[in-house]
């Protein structure tokens, strides 16, 4: 299908390829609306036929004057995906593992650079999805905000005076909102700070995860913080509390990327450039392996060890290295060794094209 193509061939989302603030250390920025709709059961006990309706409604709002000034959109039908393409819009953050594994009238709508994506009959009826370069997490929340306000026009929500927005999780429940920011924290984690920082950061509200959410591993010291409470607090007071932490880490991680330079200069230069050269060579390359060292060469480019390659390369690098991407770019299934053969292959490929010659 043409139109899953789009959004499936291609690593590196278009909001992706833009350099934003603090863009050294933040990877992107994040915000998540949880919406239901009144009258309907949570998706989970919604019949076959609610669902439908459900997806329908939303659906017909995809026409309205307001969202089309925002972006063009497209609806995609998670019944007419492959498994494999459905993997990929997971590793590319487009869609949640919960609502890939969801077959009944699930569902995504993407605008045209994918920076928004909205997935219906997940866990709640909606959720509101936008994502933006670097620390821009204020950003992100007027862009979502204006988003909900268009859809709270024109669907009933469920809403309770007392308790707020009401969601299918009761973690959720209240304003409905996840802020969350992608740090990539490599010199925190050589400094061995990174420990009494993630503690501090769960003592006021904020959890930590990996860099697919929710149990995963936070590979190539990529960390994805976000608020914990979304009752009794405002959506500008949470936006505000993780705005002023993110703030307080990127300021850590400065000081001990300068700390490592002034100290250990020589051992972080060999670092660098040892996982440079196994990258630029390797035959053959576990998941967990380049992750590990695509951070050390994205320390390098920071640190100015490393000049002829770009941190949008390596973004574009962490889709195509996860397994759903290398078997879609590879035409077929792969075993995990045949994955990791494959995987070296496209670093190398990638690695030796000049700068300049991104598009």
């Amino acid at each position: 299908m043409a139109e899953t193509d789009r959004f499936t061939r291609n690593a590196l989302s278009d909001w992706m390829k833009g350099e934003g603030p603090e863009s050294d250390i933040v990877i992107s920025s994040r915000i998540r609306i949880a919406r239901n709709l009144q009258s309907y059961p949570f998706p989970m006990l919604a019949t076959n036929q609610q669902s439908k309706e459900v997806l329908a409604k939303v659906a017909n709002l995809l026409s309205n004057e307001d969202l089309s000034e925002i972006s063009r959109f497209t609806l995609l039908p998670l019944s007419e995906l492959s498994e494999l393409e459905k993997k990929v819009l997971v590793e590319k953050h487009l869609i949640s593992p919960a609502l890939a594994n969801e077959s009944r009238n699930g569902a995504i709508i993407l605008s045209d650079n994918e920076s928004i994506g909205i997935m219906v009959n997940e866990e709640d009826h909606l959720r509101i999805q936008c994502l933006c370069p670097g620390f821009q997490i204020k950003e992100a929340w007027d862009l979502a905000s204006r988003i909900d306000d268009i859809f709270e026009t024109q669907l009933d929500y469920a809403f309770d005076e007392k308790r707020g927005y009401l969601t299918s999780c009761p973690t959720n429940v209240g304003t409905g909102i996840r802020a969350s920011v992608m740090l990539h924290l490599p010199a925190l984690v050589l400094t061995q700070q990174i420990n009494r920082i993630l503690s501090a950061i769960t003592q006021v509200g904020l959890t930590v995860r990996g860099i697919y959410g929710e149990g995963s591993e936070a590979l190539g010291n990529l960390f994805q913080i976000s608020n914990q409470i979304t009752l009794g607090q405002s959506e500008d007071e949470i936006i505000d509390n993780l705005y002023s932490v993110v703030r307080q880490i990127i300021g850590h991680e400065r000081a001990a990327r300068q700390r490592l330079i002034q100290e250990t200069k020589v051992k972080i230069f060999d670092r660098v450039s040892r996982s440079y050269g196994t990258l630029s060579y390797a035959g053959i390359m576990d998941s967990k392996e380049a992750a590990q060292r695509l951070s050390d060469v994205r320390l390098g480019i920071d640190l100015g060890f490393i000049r002829n390659v770009s941190t949008r390369t390596l973004n574009e690098l962490l889709v195509m290295t996860q397994p759903g991407f290398l078997q879609q770019s590879a035409g077929d299934k792969l075993t995990p060794e045949e994955r990791d053969i494959r995987r070296a292959q496209l670093i190398r490929e990638k690695l030796s094209r000049p700068t300049g010659n991104e598009h």
